[in-house]
């Protein structure tokens, strides 16, 4: 697929990944999509943001894939589930647009972070794109379920300077309920990362009634301090900023009566990755 076919009348910047998208790749051919996966020529992207502050170290551009197989309660943009609701962008066009903000980010000691959805449901993209902002000397950051983390050979995982890694939670059973999904391939990949020394950041979503039990939590906590190279954990609270995207998208929502959590449980919680030698915040 040329860059004259990525649908330019839809714009890759947004102003929030909050913004609903719906099938702007719903028209590119079955077989294009599957060589496009498996070549990492082309990508499916929800959209380009600029200015993080927290989504990694600094001030960031990032990306946010289409496509993820976790069907996590509390996902506040279920609209990336679908890869057919990403914009069809070639790698040259993903590159050409992390160019722009190349000079800005260093200035501002920041980068670019691949987000999601599930960026490693596109491997080869997020390899390929990952190596591009290597070569123009920009951080890199991903931000995954790690459940394909296998997908990543030693030598990409190099291209990666920062894991965002997204722990759910502890117990099996709680995680099969809260994701869809078993956790056994998360925590082999926070292994991995640790054996090659990856710098990881830890992202725990704080969710009353769902992701608050401070047992559960501790297992979690200890798990992630045993690794070693876990620099800092993101206490993320629940909020309701993407309920009208699973109403929009007609989707059962179990959280809709959810309040985010106090000040004082974010702070109780912080305390138990503490206790364990963890920097939290």
């Amino acid at each position: 697929m040329s860059d004259a076919q990525t649908l330019p009348d839809a714009p890759l910047e947004l102003k929030s990944p909050y913004e609903l998208r719906l099938h702007t790749g719903a028209a590119v051919p079955e077989p294009t999509v599957r060589t496009a996966l498996a070549t990492g020529e082309m990508g499916f992207l929800h959209s380009f943001t600029t200015g993080a502050t927290v989504d990694g170290p600094g001030v960031r551009v990032v990306a946010w894939t289409s496509g993820c197989m976790w069907r996590c309660l509390y996902c506040h943009n279920p609209d990336t589930w679908n890869m057919g609701n990403g914009i069809p962008v070639t790698i040259s066009r993903a590159a050409e647009e992390l160019r722009k903000y190349r000079s800005g980010l260093k200035i501002m000691a920041g980068g670019f972070t691949l987000s999601g959805g599930e960026p490693l449901m596109q491997h080869r993209f997020a390899a390929r794109l990952f190596a591009a902002a290597k070569g123009m000397g920009i951080h890199t950051a991903l931000d995954t379920n790690g459940y394909y983390g296998d997908k990543l050979s030693d030598a990409e995982l190099e291209t990666v300077d920062l894991v965002m890694l997204d722990l759910k939670t502890w117990d099996a059973e709680r995680h099969r309920h809260l994701t869809g999904m078993d956790v056994g391939p998360t925590h082999a990949f926070a292994r991995r990362l640790a054996e090659r020394r990856r710098p990881v950041w830890v992202r725990y979503v704080l969710v009353p009634g769902l992701t608050d039990d401070l047992g559960d939590i501790t297992n979690t906590a200890r798990f992630a301090a045993q690794l070693g190279n876990v620099e800092r954990v993101d206490v993320l609270p629940f909020h309701q900023l993407g309920m009208y995207k699973w109403k929009r998208l007609g989707l059962p929502y179990a959280l809709e009566t959810t309040q985010p959590p106090s000040a004082d449980l974010v702070e109780r919680v912080c305390g138990v990755f503490r206790d364990a030698g963890l920097k939290a915040v």
